[in-house]
C-alpha cells in the first residue's frame, strides 16, 4: 500500500476571518502571527505551494508598540525614482502619517518571496482605528 502526502486542492480552501489588535503585542510577535495566519501555516491541512490562507483584520494600528529605541532608530526607505531621490523616514514619523504602512511593510517582509505573496498581502486589512467595516465576515479574535 502507497502512502501519499495530502496536497490540499483550490476547491477545498475554507478561509476563515480573524482580527488582531495591534496594541497588544510588539510589532514583530505580532506580524508573525497575521504572516502565519495569511500562509494558511496554521492550519493542518497547510499545502506550500497553494494559496490557503486566511484574512486577517489589524485594528488600533496608530497605537503600534515597538520596544526599545525602535520608534527613533528604525528607519524606513523609499525612492522616488529620480537620481538622488532616496528618502528616509523614522518609525516615529510613519507611524503619525501612515500606521498600517508599518504592519503591511512588516507583514510583506515575513511572506515567502514568490507570486503568491502578494494574493496573501491583499487579504491583510489594517485600519488604525478600533472600527472596522468587517463586521459581517464575524471575524475571531486571535
Amino acid at each position: 500500500m502507497k502512502k501519499s502526502t495530502y496536497m490540499m486542492k483550490k476547491e477545498e480552501i475554507n478561509r476563515e476571518w480573524f482580527l488582531v489588535d495591534a496594541s497588544e503585542a510588539p510589532l514583530g510577535r505580532l506580524s508573525t502571527k497575521i504572516a502565519m495566519c495569511l500562509m494558511g501555516k496554521n492550519k493542518p491541512t497547510y499545502t506550500p505551494h497553494a494559496d490557503m490562507g486566511d484574512c486577517v483584520v489589524v485594528i488600533n494600528a496608530a497605537k503600534l508598540v515597538l520596544t526599545g529605541k525602535k520608534m527613533d532608530d528604525k528607519v524606513y526607505y523609499k525612492h522616488t525614482g529620480y537620481p538622488g531621490g532616496i528618502r528616509e523616514t523614522n518609525a516615529r514619523k510613519m507611524l503619525e502619517k501612515k500606521p498600517a504602512d508599518i504592519i503591511m511593510k512588516s507583514v510583506k517582509g515575513m511572506l515567502p518571496k514568490n507570486k503568491i505573496a502578494s494574493n496573501m498581502l491583499t487579504r491583510l486589512k489594517v485600519v488604525s482605528g478600533p472600527e472596522h467595516k468587517y463586521q459581517a465576515q464575524l471575524p475571531k479574535k486571535i
